[in-house]
């Protein structure tokens, strides 16, 4: 079974420095329909204002992956992490027991524009942690790329849950495909372009859901940039 849902049907908030699609229900956002897709809980589209961005806030027993889009992304937390994200980096943070952070862009005339991922643990109370890694266009493009996985297989960024994460970059004839177990849920994010997930087409900001699929097949790509989530049922 594959659904699809539309970047219009998301949720959206408009807080003029931050302008945020919410996939699934997330602060004043709530549908009960969508409050998650398995252990994936959040995914938000943010564009962060020039000069603008989040104050120190707290986060426990939840996996967190930044994606940068375009601009950077200035990351400050109690673990004592002070970097810089900037598009093709992946970011992930464990909040575990519990940790403080703030996320800005000092840019002075530039939107940063990422992905907020939240993915629930299968183990709370640990030591709060953080990873970042680089994965190049080169690495993404027409294929799916590991970026985040249990066991940080193939240099992935390492998540404390049930659940792998994939970017690919397609554009024409460039296709890739992915084995997936029919128990399992499936998650495909296309970040931007065009792309034909299973045969269905999808633009910027839409998603296909997927159950008891054995087979991903991406193909007719129009500059697509796309993330692909393995899920624990």
């Amino acid at each position: 079974m594959l659904q699809v849902r539309k970047s219009q049907e998301r949720g959206y908030a408009d807080h003029g420095w931050l302008r945020s699609f919410h996939s699934f229900s997330f602060a004043n956002y709530y549908d009960p329909e969508h409050m998650g897709f398995g252990n994936l809980r959040v995914i938000n589209e943010d564009r962060v204002a020039a000069g603008a961005g989040f104050g120190t806030h707290g986060h426990k027993d939840m996996e967190i992956i930044s994606y940068v889009l375009s601009g950077e992304l200035a990351h400050k937390d109690s673990m004592g992490n002070v970097e810089s994200i900037p598009p093709g980096d992946v970011q992930r943070m464990s909040a575990g027991r519990g940790v403080m952070h703030s996320e800005f862009n000092h840019k002075a005339d530039e939107t940063t524009h990422f992905l907020q991922i939240w993915i629930q643990p299968n183990v709370r109370g640990i030591e709060p942690g953080y990873e970042q890694k680089k994965f190049s266009d080169a690495e993404k493009r027409g294929k799916l790329r590991l970026v985040a996985s249990p066991d940080g297989t193939d240099g992935s960024v390492t998540v404390h849950a049930d659940a792998r994460l994939f970017a690919g970059l397609l554009d024409g004839e460039e296709k890739a495909s992915l084995a997936l177990d029919p128990k399992r849920k499936s998650y495909v994010h296309l970040v931007r372009g065009e792309l034909e997930v299973n045969g269905q087409k999808l633009v910027g900001g839409d998603a296909a859901m997927l159950e008891g699929e054995s087979q991903l097949t991406l193909g007719a790509g129009k500059d697509a940039e796309v993330l692909v989530f393995d899920l624990a049922a």
